[in-house]
C-alpha cells in the first residue's frame, strides 16, 4: 500500500497541473484515495502485528513526498499572498524531523522521537485541509454549478485554516521532538 501512496503522487501533481473542468476534483479524490490507504495500511499492520523495517522507512517518506508536493503544486497556483508560509514550515519541519530520526538512529535513540499524539493531530489536519485546497480552483465554483461562490470561498477559507492549525501543530511536534532530543544533540563526543 505504501508504495501504491508513491505512484499516485504523479497522478494527484498530473490532474492537479491539467487544464480540464474536473481536473482539480480529481486530484483532490486521488489525494483522499491516497490517505485513505496510509490509514488502511497502518490500521492492518498494527491489528495483524505485521510491520516491516522496509515499511516502517517508506511509510513516512510517502506522507512527505505526498504533503511537500501538493503543497509546491498549490503554493505556485498563488491562492493567497501568504501560503507560503505554512508550507514552509510544515516542509522546513518534515525535512528537520527526518534528519533529527536518522540522526537520533545512528547513535541508538530512535525511539526516543516516536510519533507522538500532536504530530497524529497535525497529520489529520493537513489530510482534511490537502483535498480542499487541491479541489480549489479560483475561476470555478467549488462544487461547479451546485453551490454559490460564497461557499467555495468558505471552504477554501476554512482549509487555509485547517493548514495553520497543522503548521502551529506542526512546529509544537518539531520544538517536542528537539526537546526530547537536546540532551543527545549536547552531548560531548567521548572520541
Amino acid at each position: 500500500m505504501t508504495l501504491f501512496r508513491i505512484v499516485g503522487i504523479p497522478f494527484v501533481c498530473a490532474f492537479y497541473l491539467m487544464h480540464f473542468n474536473w481536473s482539480h476534483a480529481v486530484a483532490a479524490l486521488c489525494y483522499i484515495a491516497i490517505a485513505i490507504t496510509d490509514w488502511l495500511d497502518g490500521y492492518l499492520a498494527r491489528t495483524w502485528h505485521q510491520t516491516s523495517k522496509f515499511g516502517a522507512f517508506l511509510d513516512p517518506v510517502a506522507d512527505k513526498l505526498l504533503v511537500s508536493s501538493v503543497l509546491v503544486m498549490v503554493v505556485g497556483h498563488c491562492m493567497t499572498d501568504w501560503l507560503w508560509i505554512p508550507a514552509a514550515i510544515i516542509i522546513g519541519r518534515e525535512i528537520t524531523v527526518s534528519a533529527l530520526r536518522e540522526w537520533m538512529a545512528e547513535v541508538g535513540r530512535r525511539t526516543h522521537v516516536a510519533v507522538i499524539n500532536v504530530a497524529k493531530i497535525k497529520t489529520l489536519a493537513l489530510n482534511v485541509a490537502m483535498p480542499f485546497l487541491l479541489w480549489y480552483h479560483p475561476h470555478l465554483s467549488f462544487f461547479m454549478v451546485w453551490y454559490p461562490a460564497w461557499l467555495d470561498q468558505a471552504v477554501l477559507q476554512l482549509s487555509l485554516g485547517l493548514l495553520i492549525i497543522a503548521s502551529i501543530l506542526t512546529l509544537w511536534s518539531m520544538v517536542v521532538y528537539l526537546k526530547i532530543a537536546w540532551p543527545d544533540l549536547m552531548a560531548l563526543d567521548k572520541e
